[in-house]
């Protein structure tokens, strides 16, 4: 007995505990440093002013045409049933849109 070491149990020591922690506590810094240049980056771009020459708002549709009867409206709702089914080709109904819409 005399020379041995006296054994933890396998627990680290006092040494191994503080390196531990620094590590875990730099790491943790890190991330969170990087997390926040982010968010920051992030907030920039939601905050980007807009463009000053934005689009002008077009004109209402019922000032500049004329008014549709019932017969153009459901004639555009068959129009519009058929192509989102797959039965009209993009100038198939371009096309019958602009006979149905043509005064």
């Amino acid at each position: 007995m005399i020379g041995r070491r006296v054994g933890r149990g396998g627990r680290p020591g006092l040494i191994g505990v503080a390196a531990r922690t620094a590590v875990v506590a730099g790491t943790a810094s890190a991330v969170s440093g990087r997390v926040a240049a982010r968010q920051q980056q992030q907030a920039a771009v939601h905050q980007a002013p807009a463009p000053a020459a934005a689009e002008p708002d077009p004109a209402p549709a019922d000032a500049a045409s004329p008014a549709l009867d019932d017969q153009a409206l459901s004639n555009l709702e068959r129009l519009g049933s058929l192509y989102a089914k797959g039965m009209l080709s993009d100038a198939e109904f371009a096309a019958a849109k602009q006979r149905v819409l043509a005064p």
